[in-house]
This record gives C-alpha cells, structure tokens and sequence, in this order.
C-alpha cells in the first residue's frame, strides 16, 4: 500500500511532563522540536503530504497522534485511548481526519483503544490487546473492519506497551520483530527480520512508500533491514523515546 498524506502534531511546551515508563529522564523540548521537524522532512522525502497540527498545551503527550486513529483505505476510526489523560486529544484529530474521509467511527466507552495496538499488514490486521487496549475496544475495531469488508485478527501483547513496540510491518509479506513475536503463534511462520533484545527499540521501524524509517542508534537492526533489500532514513528520535513513543506513534499516514 502506498501513502499520499500524513498527518502530525507539534510537540508543545507541556511535551516533557508526558506520561513515561521508560526512565530515560525528562525530554529536552528544544531538541525534540527539531527531531519532530527532522521526521517531517523525512515523511515529505517519501512523497507524503505532511498536515502539522499546531501544538496542544492541554494534552503533553498529544504529539503521538498514532494513537488517536486509524485511518483505513476507506473509513477512519477514532480510539478511545486507554490513557484517562489522553482523551481529550480525540476532538481535533477527528476534526482534521474530517477532512479527508466521510465515514469515522469511533470507539466507545467501555473499550479502550490506542492505535499503536493495530498494525496493518496488507489488507489484514492485527489488534493487539494491552495495557492501553481492552478487550471490548479490540472487539469494537474489529467489529467495525469486518463490518466493512477488512479482515482482523486479536493478539496479546505481552510485557510491552503497544503491540507496535515489538513487531512492524514493512510491507512485501516481511515483519521486523523481536523474539517475543517471532515465536508468538500468529507469526512464527512469517517471513519475519529479527531485532535483537538489546536493540528492542528499534522494532518500531516504519515503512513508507519504500522506504524504511530506523531509529538512530541501533546498528544490528539497521544492517538487517538494509540487507534484506530497504532503502532507510535513520532518525534521532531520543526525546520521543523518553515518553515511550517511537517512529511511527507520531503520524497518521494514510
């Protein structure tokens, strides 16, 4: 599948008081600003039309709009996030998804999901139940996808925030994942990369119109996705990363 648009979300000023579990300290804001225009310039080098939302200072952790929709080839759902202080951030996303689709669904109460739960591979996907996704809101999406034509499967997410922080999709039937998913039974027959324990961070690599996003920093991982045929743009995303946030948490593509 190839992208046209994307949609992202400048970090505001409140960004360094986001939720983390990382323990990596507090994110330097001056450099996450030019990180987050430096993931821009990249989206806009793989042929995407970048729309910037202006910063939200009720919201620190808005700039990871990931979470806050899926975008489909023909509908869009807006999440419930799992995050009780992220749930204002749904508002103005599905106000600029609105601009680009006229049939959005939407996740309702008692479900939760965040979109960095559901990876699509293909024309299937995945939805992975975790500590920010519930099993009723995984039950609403897939409702919702099959209700339209789109096959999905559940995953358990074990010990990880999001089922994206262990597993990618980088298109031509190929997933880059740590060792947990390579043995989990959905993908252990898969034509799958590996990330090294050590590198884990890095299983968040996103692929876009070719092209394959890596994290700076991670070598082994790097080598293994330029080996099996990707093009790459290495990004320093160190201040997303303190907020528990990767590459592709901070767009919508679609």
């Amino acid at each position: 599948m190839r992208f046209s648009h994307a949609i992202v979300r400048k970090p505001c000023k409140n960004f360094t008081e986001g939720l983390s579990s990382a323990g990596l300290g507090k994110p330097d804001y001056s450099l996450a600003l030019r990180q987050h225009h430096e993931y821009v310039r990249a989206l806009e080098i793989c042929r995407l039309e970048v729309t910037v939302l202006p910063p939200d200072e009720e919201y620190p952790d808005s700039t990871f709009v990931e979470d806050t929709a899926l975008l489909t080839r023909y509908i869009a759902i807006t999440t419930r996030p799992g995050a009780e202080s992220r749930l204002g951030e749904i508002n103005e996303v599905h106000r600029a998804v609105g601009s680009y689709y006229e049939n959005i669904f939407t996740i309702h109460e008692p479900g939760t999901l965040e979109a960095g739960d559901v990876m699509m591979a293909g024309e299937h996907f995945y939805i992975g139940i975790s500590e920010r996704t519930n099993r009723e809101g995984a039950r609403q999406l897939l409702q919702i996808l099959e209700h339209h034509g789109i096959t999905a499967s559940l995953v358990e997410v074990p010990g990880m925030l999001h089922l994206k922080t262990g597993i990618s999709y980088l298109e031509n039937n190929t997933f880059l994942a740590v060792d947990t998913f390579r043995m989990h039974p959905e993908f252990r027959h898969r034509n799958i990369i590996p990330v090294p324990n050590h590198e884990a961070y890095a299983a968040n690599s996103l692929w876009v119109n070719g092209m394959v996003l890596v994290p700076q920093g991670f070598p082994i991982t790097l080598k293994n996705i330029r080996n099996t045929g990707y093009e790459t743009i290495e990004l320093d995303i160190s201040e997303f990363r303190k907020l528990d946030g990767g590459l592709s948490c901070l767009s919508l593509r679609f």
